[in-house]
């Protein structure tokens, strides 16, 4: 039960009558020679610790190692809670999480890499969200999980996630597609739909550059996460209303390798273009390193 593109992945599901969450399962379970039991239960522990991550800057507040952001997801929840949010419920709750992640890795908390740790977010900010809009249970969303996974393999294998090689249309790009995806499936996409909304997920985000911060995971990093937890809403409801995608999956991670590598590289991690290089992020990168 394994593939190596998009294509085969469909013809997989189509020969076996399976969703996209079957497939990886059993290829998972072949991989490790492990049970079905125990790669679940490894995927269960996996979304044990998003969730946790999703909770602990609003129960606990932290700071981030570079003193960059803190707190900005409980100032999303406190706003939904006074019932001026203009995102509604649902995106509101996305955003909360999203940006409750990135706190828990910027001060050196546990996360899970979704696909890494820039774009920790993403996934679990949506998919919680999700699970308390809908009322959905955790198997639910560890079958949405699955086929991030699926996804997620599919860009690694024939593209990258790293911000070193093709800017952030990498990182939570590949993030916001296999979140899209993921949501597709638990909503009652076919494995086509899915795909669909991953596709359409890497296609809005190309050319998104890497530019932390004095080259910290912080900001913007944490901004877009949000960004790529909405778009993934976004072109997940696509997909589901039946807007078919002409370019194929595997083509459009093609595409999101061949413009990354026509980033230029101060533009992949270096901290040397875009918001790094601005006036505020060169004098906040002083104060950082002269206080360490």
């Amino acid at each position: 039960m394994d593939f190596i593109s998009g294509n085969e992945l469909l013809k997989l599901c189509e020969e076996n009558h399976y969703r996209i969450s079957d497939v990886m399962r059993e290829r998972e379970a072949s991989e490790f020679g492990s049970s079905p039991e125990e790669t679940i239960g490894r995927m269960k522990e996996a979304y044990r610790i998003m969730k946790e991550a999703c909770h602990k800057p609003l129960d606990e507040p932290v700071i981030s190692v570079g003193g960059l952001i803190g707190g900005e997801s409980a100032k999303v929840r406190d706003r939904r809670r006074s019932g001026k949010s203009i995102c509604g419920s649902m995106l509101s709750k996305a955003i909360t999480y999203s940006l409750a992640v990135l706190e828990v890795n910027a001060s050196m908390g546990l996360i899970v890499a979704a696909p890494t740790a820039g774009s920790s977010g993403v996934l679990p900010g949506l998919l919680l969200a999700l699970e308390e809009e809908f009322s959905l249970d955790d198997n639910q969303i560890i079958d949405g999980l699955f086929t991030a996974s699926a996804v997620g393999y599919l860009i690694m294998r024939n593209a990258t996630v790293a911000g070193a090689q093709a800017g952030c249309q990498a990182e939570v790009g590949a993030a916001s597609a296999m979140a899209a995806a993921a949501a597709a499936e638990i909503m009652g996409g076919t494995p086509r739909q899915c795909l669909d909304a991953a596709t359409v997920a890497l296609s809005n985000l190309l050319g998104l550059v890497c530019d932390p911060v004095a080259g910290l995971v912080e900001y913007p990093c944490q901004n877009r996460n949000v960004i790529g937890a909405a778009n993934a809403l976004v072109c997940a409801e696509m997909a589901l209303s039946g807007i078919v995608q002409f370019i194929p999956f595997d083509q459009m991670v093609d595409t999101m390798m061949a413009v990354g590598r026509s980033i230029p590289f101060e533009l992949r991690e270096t901290a040397l273009g875009g918001c790094a290089a601005t006036d505020a992020a060169c004098r906040k990168t002083c104060e950082i390193f002269k206080s360490k």
